[in-house]
């Protein structure tokens, strides 16, 4: 796949630059954290893009690097000086040090990689972060039922979408403390519950992705800084969704039951009466 080809393909599904910055500030709960127990850490991005995530980690004075296979996308980021380099994601992260970084993030990569590389990148954050970094990794959502039916296969290059539970599964296996998972992109006004949910909506509006934020095991004083955001509620789910579509159809139904029922106590009478009359009447 051409530099050109992907550069233009992310123009075209993924969004504009300020777009992805506003999504990707639902991370800032976390992020925040950072520098409260490591001033000086470090982070990597791998599969950096077009460097959004790493604007953003700098406005949070994280000194951030990223790495990328695809010569244009990384073209973006150094025009905004960013520090990027162009490689293979899982060999820079195996390059690092034991313990040496606060945080390693991946944006729309675990799809793209094999079960077995997408263990050894799990395995190998969890052996070069710092006690109490992050790993964050974002993917499409299975949940959502047109994205993983339809959407997730207009990347040629994905190879499967990951269940959430299977992903967070794999934090915890390889070792990490907590591991919590965020739904992203959900409409505001059907997760807060101010909105009734159609059927298309519960087909299409589940949160698109969801990312998995696990957390290596620190002490009690750097754990509880992240407390608040890893017990937060994040996203909309297909089970709540679906349950209230299922809610207001059986209101519905009630409804119109109680509406006949009112109907024939008005109308009663007048039914008693006609087959009296007609008792009486042979009419």
């Amino acid at each position: 796949m051409s530099d050109n080809f992907y550069k233009a393909f992310e123009d075209q599904f993924r969004g504009s630059r300020e777009l992805i910055k506003q999504r990707l500030r639902a991370y800032q709960p976390f992020i925040e954290n950072l520098p409260k127990f490591d001033q000086s850490g470090t982070a990597l991005d791998l599969g950096c893009g077009r460097g959004e995530w790493l604007e953003i980690l700098g406005e949070q004075k994280i000194n951030a690097s990223g790495i990328d296979l695809d010569e244009g996308m990384l073209s973006d980021c150094r025009k905004l000086g960013l520090k990027v380099e162009q490689g293979n994601a899982l060999t820079k992260l195996s390059a690092q040090a034991d313990n040496s970084l606060v945080l390693i993030s991946g944006f729309h990569l675990a799809e793209h990689l094999s079960n077995a590389d997408l263990q050894t990148l799990v395995k190998e954050s969890y052996r070069v972060l710092k006690p109490g970094g992050l790993l964050i990794l974002e993917t499409p959502n299975t949940e959502n039922i047109s994205v993983a039916t339809i959407n997730f296969y207009f990347d040629p290059s994905h190879l499967r979408p990951i269940p959430a539970k299977l992903l967070q599964f794999l934090t915890l296996h390889f070792g990490f403390a907590r591991s919590k998972i965020i739904g992203l992109q959900e409409s505001v006004e059907l997760r807060d519950g101010t909105q009734t949910p159609s059927l298309f909506q519960v087909l299409n509006d589940v949160s698109p992705d969801y990312a998995v934020v696990a957390q290596k095991a620190a002490d009690i004083k750097t754990m509880n800084h992240f407390d608040a955001a890893f017990e937060k509620r994040y996203g909309l789910h297909l089970d709540e969704l679906a349950a209230r579509y299922d809610a207001d159809i059986q209101a519905r139904i009630a409804k119109i039951e109680d509406q006949h029922n009112q109907i024939r106590k008005i109308l009663w009478p007048a039914i008693w009466l006609k087959k009296k009359w007609s008792s009486l009447t042979g009419k």
